[in-house]
């Protein structure tokens, strides 16, 4: 099976990379045919961003292109803060330099004037890393003109939002504004709902400067350098038609060895809950999937969907960052609903009442069902505020919520109605949210603060 984002061993230095036969080679290339044929050579290959929402990622370098301004932007958005995903992490600590590389390919073709690096600060090891991937390119030459700086910011889920991210870059919390980066970017001059605009700079015309800003994942960014020295056929030659290359999935839950994989794209999620997790533990079965906590749950009777965009929006779900969180047949589906529930209602930040305050009461609703003082009144709530919470969003929260609870609902009625009869769990088990701190060896360290967070973004003390 194709595999080269994630080497079989790290790649430590510059020198290292360079040895390589990608290493360097993306850049020389793309200086070569100009920005315009790089863009066309993305767009060729097929390649779709790995960040979530799998939109085409050469046509999203050719709309920020293709706007007349006087100052563009490139954001790569490192911040993770998808329960069950650590590709990024495991990327940056297996190769930074493809990831540089990667950012100096993209600003070039879409001609920025500055890329931001984005990590959660607690992510000190693969700030490290890139921070010195990013000096040894500017000391060697390969990019001494480029403006690339490192953004460490907040843990909170948000952060990894495009829109809350460009507001960390500008010194704010991760509050999401209204219209997306490709619309008003990074220091905008021109004034939207929701924010200031910062002072023109000498020489540009006041209130008119919305500077398209492109912000692109770690993976989708990694990918980058193969696919310009490479070529696109190279990399349509992977993968189905719609979904081309490889994946780096994350697999962790009720499996023997949580850990992190590169596969082709189309294989089946059965393939990938053995290869990568190295299945289940004999005699148990898998009940449920999640790809995060945005997409609707997936059931045992889909395991065998190959991994593309297309055949999970088959099945009513979403591949998401090919994260996986796998839950065997001892677990409690309203036990999982809740956790769920509250991680996002916890994590919203309140700008969208209905956002709020209906996550937070769909979260108190699924714990009366599950610790057994619910009733049919509790089921009627949840539904009706799921109808309503996303109202006004501005971000796509409020919309997981509403995703994640009802594909529960609907997949495992039985369960909720066991509940109401015994008036208890049947099946108790303390199941934890899978944040991940760390991930190696078959080993996942998971963030046990997250249940003292506040939905004020503040924590009990332990």
């Amino acid at each position: 099976m194709a595999t080269f984002l994630l080497p079989p061993e790290p790649v430590t230095s510059l020198d290292a990379y360079l040895a390589t036969d990608v290493g360097g080679a993306g850049i020389e290339r793309a200086h070569q045919i100009g920005p315009e044929a790089t863009i066309d050579e993305v767009r060729r290959s097929g390649l779709r961003g790995r960040g979530g929402g799998g939109f085409p990622t050469g046509s999203k370098w050719a709309g920020i292109a293709a706007q007349t301004t006087q100052r563009r932007f490139l954001v790569c958005n490192g911040a993770e803060g998808e329960p069950g995903t650590f590709k990024d992490r495991s990327l940056i600590r297996a190769n930074p330099y493809q990831l540089v590389e990667g950012v100096v390919i993209a600003g070039f073709a879409v001609g920025v004037e500055e890329a931001f690096i984005c990590l959660k600060a607690s992510f000190e090891r693969e700030i490290a890393l890139v921070t010195r991937a990013v000096e040894e390119f500017q000391s060697a030459g390969i990019c001494d003109d480029c403006a690339i700086t490192i953004v460490a910011g907040p843990d909170e889920y948000l952060f990894g939002e495009e829109k809350a991210m460009l507001e960390v870059i500008e010194g704010n919390e991760p509050l999401p504004r209204w219209l997306p980066p490709y619309i008003h970017g990074l220091f905008a001059t021109a004034p939207q709902m929701g924010w200031q605009a910062h002072e023109a700079d000498p020489g540009q015309v006041p209130d008119t400067g919305s500077n398209p800003t492109l912000v692109n994942n770690v993976e989708t960014l990694s990918n980058i350098p193969h696919i310009v020295a490479r070529g696109a056929d190279w990399f349509a030659s992977m993968g189905t038609v719609d979904s081309p290359g490889t994946v780096v999935t994350t697999v962790v839950g009720d499996v023997v060895a949580p850990g992190v994989g590169e596969v082709e794209m189309g294989v089946s999620l059965r393939a990938v809950v053995d290869s990568v997790g190295a299945g289940l533990i004999p005699g148990r079965s898998v009940k449920a999937v999640f790809s995060g906590v945005a997409n609707a749950v997936i059931t045992a009777a889909d395991l065998d969907v190959g991994l593309t965009y297309e055949g999970f929006e088959a099945i009513g779900s979403g591949l998401g960052s090919a994260g996986f969180i796998v839950y065997d047949d001892t677990t409690c589906m309203v036990d999982a609903a809740y956790r769920f529930s509250r991680f996002l209602s916890v994590e919203s930040c309140g700008q969208c009442p209905p956002c709020k305050l209906g996550s937070g009461a769909v979260t108190q609703h699924l714990q009366r069902v599950e610790t057994g003082a619910g009733d049919t009144s509790d089921i009627d709530a949840i539904v009706g505020w799921l109808a309503r919470v996303t109202d006004g969003s501005r971000c796509y929260l409020a919309t997981e919520e509403r995703i994640v609870v009802d594909s529960i609902l609907r997949a495992f009625p039985e369960e909720f109605d066991e509940h109401l009869a015994l008036g208890e769990c049947p099946r108790p088990r303390r199941l934890p949210i899978p944040k991940l701190i760390d991930l190696g060896n078959g080993q996942a360290v998971y963030d046990e603060s997250i249940w003292r967070k506040r939905s004020d973004w503040t924590y009990e003390p332990e």
